[in-house]
């Protein structure tokens, strides 16, 4: 049984590509979106649970994010967790529902969140070029094993190696987009 499973590397390499989006929706551009709530843990009922498990959350327009409460007893403890979440945005209470106005950014916070995009990718980059040699590993020791002849053994080098130019290309051309995104051009 070789230890080379191409199926695995590429299940490992697009992790780490969506990963990356993951992370990415989490940073905020200055307009609204509800990727923006996702990391807020709200404590409810002896638990911590995420936001969109105990409220809805909207974009009734570019720059609001609205969150309507479904318990009105959870009220004060998701606006907690929103204002402790660390995000630079202020909630207004309105009844059960809970508003929050997205600012306009700041041209240093811009620069900032560029640039931590730009280490998301990064770590995704380095995320697939590990993957990439767990491939290469395991092809030479198939071919030590004589499971794989030499020839097999270069033409599997290629493959892993286009698959990992092939992401790489793709967490750059995403992590552009985002940077685009966020500096506002």
């Amino acid at each position: 049984m070789p230890a080379y499973d191409k199926n695995d590397i590429q299940r490992r390499m697009h992790g780490a590509l969506e990963s990356l989006k993951h992370d990415l929706a989490g940073l905020r551009t200055g307009r609204a979106s509800t990727a923006l709530l996702d990391p807020v843990q709200v404590e409810v009922y002896g638990a911590n649970m995420p936001i969109n498990q105990v409220a809805t959350v909207s974009v009734p327009e570019p720059r609001l994010i609205s969150v309507q409460v479904w318990d009105k007893g959870n009220l004060s403890s998701v606006e907690k967790a929103i204002r402790n979440a660390g995000l630079g945005i202020n909630p207004i209470v309105d009844g059960q529902m809970i508003r929050l106005p997205i600012p306009d950014l700041t041209e240093e916070r811009r620069k900032e969140l560029a640039k931590l995009a730009g280490q998301y990718a990064e770590k995704a980059r380095i995320a697939v070029r590990n993957v990439r040699r767990d491939g290469m590993d395991a092809l030479k020791n198939d071919e030590k094993k004589k499971e794989i002849s030499e020839d097999e053994h270069k033409r599997l080098d290629t493959e892993v190696q286009k698959m990992t130019d092939d992401t790489i290309k793709e967490i750059d051309a995403t992590a552009h987009a985002k940077e685009q995104e966020i500096l506002g051009k």
